[in-house]
């Protein structure tokens, strides 16, 4: 890919809640400030829009697309390459963000700025899906915030995935703990994060959302797909090992 730069459209989900289309909105304005000159598009695989189906035909010249998700599964393995293969075969797709360094990092933050204390016992929720790999790349990013905390972490489930969010606190309400601290990992508020922080703990930390490492990740996943030019084929999770 020559000439001016490769348009970074991003692929989130979709969401029925306003505030987390709003905090999209404002993830995709971070992404923009930190490459000024790129052109940066925020699409949505459902419910909201503009759906990446529409937003793909009408972006003209070369396009890398990133998954905001934050591992991979269903949407990532399936439907992501379906709407790349039929609207637009071209696109270069990066792999989905999580885990990562920099998420850590977000995530750490955002505990201590919840008021994380020492002798907290610390869940990693996430939303859950029902593809092992899934499951698999949030117990690893639980292990990476354990690492950077020096503390256990365990991964909880808001839907499909052991444990679930309340069989993990009802485990750790059993310990010495004092309290139960919740990483939120999602990126933006909606009904995951609703579960996170209806589920007792003693406090929530909020959704990554517009956080600068996760703009740096994105630009990082970007940066990396073009450099390998892989598009990303169903069933295909090696595409974003290379780059943890």
């Amino acid at each position: 890919m020559t000439g001016r730069p490769a348009t970074l459209v991003l692929a989130a989900h979709g969401t029925r809640s306003a505030a987390g289309e709003s905090t999209l909105s404002a993830l995709a304005e971070t992404v923009r400030r930190a490459r000024p000159g790129h052109r940066v598009e925020l699409s949505y695989l459902e419910i909201s829009s503009p759906l990446l189906s529409d937003v793909l035909p009408a972006v003209r010249g070369p396009v890398v697309v990133v998954p905001l998700l934050l591992a991979g599964g269903y949407h990532a393995h399936i439907d992501l390459p379906e709407v790349i293969a039929s609207r637009r075969p071209d696109a270069v797709v990066a792999g989905w963000l999580g885990p990562h360094r920099l998420l850590t990092s977000a995530l750490a933050r955002k505990l201590a700025r919840a008021g994380l204390r020492a002798t907290d016992a610390v869940l990693l929720g996430a939303a859950g899906s029902s593809d092992p790999s899934a499951l698999a790349d949030v117990r690893a990013a639980a292990h990476r915030l354990a690492v950077r905390l020096a503390r256990p972490v365990t991964a909880a489930f808001a839907s499909a995935g052991s444990p679930s969010l309340e069989e993990a606190m009802e485990r750790l309400g059993s310990t010495p703990a004092a309290r139960v601290a919740i990483a939120s990992y999602v990126l933006a508020p909606g009904h995951f994060h609703d579960r996170l922080a209806s589920a007792g703990a003693g406090l929530v930390s909020d959704p990554l959302g517009p956080d600068p490492d996760v703009a740096a990740l994105i630009w990082h996943r970007y940066d990396t797909a073009l450099a390998g030019r892989h598009p990303l084929a169903p069933r295909s999770p090696g595409l974003h090992q290379a780059s943890l």
